[in-house]
């Protein structure tokens, strides 16, 4: 637990101590009220609510989450600094879950910084305060799933723009299978089990129910679980890079 605390600071620090942290987050509230007040219509909308906000989240994590996390790893390869990283006293899972938190913290940190629009909303009507807390916890959740997939995908390569691409589509399959025309797609010949299935994995389906202010057991349990499952591969990957 020590040792993946102090992985955890170290790289908390290291994201702030260069300024890609800083470029993060002013692209990440400039493309924020971008898709909020001018694509998604806040003002025209007439309602007291975040909708227009956390509608593009998926989208905006699809581009923003692999750029943050395609150095987790990739660049502790490159460096040849993953072989010290791994002669450190702790199991691998605590470096692999310190990494993570580190870049899952950051993620948080930067969604904070929107408070201002929450306030926004408040002053302006009388919205659904629940709802929007619940909506901050699914967007929170879901920026922990991508990042897990970019985590592990990033442990694969040296490359850096090569574990940005293949997250990328990796992150954006998981998207589809929520879609109607992929849902579709299958049910003229798939069985509804398989079908199911399949809409089941999308983070779109999960992350809808939350905005709504549903706390669906099954929706907190299925991004839990997708976090640990990409974290464990994570895990075998550099196990098998280690082996080589």
């Amino acid at each position: 637990m020590n040792a993946m605390i102090s992985i955890c600071k170290r790289e908390l620090g290291n994201y702030f101590g260069t300024p890609v942290a800083y470029v993060f987050m002013v692209i990440f509230l400039a493309l924020t009220g971008v898709f909020t007040f001018y694509i998604g219509g806040f003002f025209e909308r007439g309602q007291a609510d975040l909708r227009p906000f956390f509608i593009y989240h998926p989208w905006l994590y699809l581009f923003l989450i692999p750029a943050l996390s395609m150095r987790l790893w990739a660049e502790e390869r490159k460096s040849g600094s993953l072989e010290l990283l791994l002669t450190f006293p702790a199991p691998l899972v605590s470096a692999v879950v310190g990494k993570f938190l580190a870049a899952w913290i950051f993620t948080a940190i930067a969604l904070f910084f929107t408070f201002p629009m929450w306030i926004t909303v408040n002053y302006l009507g009388d919205p659904d305060n629940a709802v929007i807390f619940a909506s901050y916890v699914g967007s929170l959740l879901m920026a922990g799933a991508y990042l897990a997939v970019g985590s592990a995908i990033s442990a694969i390569t040296k490359n850096q723009v090569i574990a940005f691409v293949i997250a990328v589509v990796a992150c954006f399959i998981f998207i589809l299978a929520g879609f109607p025309v992929v849902i579709n797609f299958f049910t003229g010949w798939a069985p509804q089990a398989l079908v199911n299935a399949i809409a089941s994995m999308s983070f779109l389906t999960h992350f809808n129910n939350i905005e709504k202010g549903i706390f669906d057991f099954r929706d907190i349990f299925y991004f839990a679980s997708f976090i640990a499952f990409w974290l464990f591969v994570n895990v075998v990957v550099i196990e098998m890079k280690k082996a080589d």
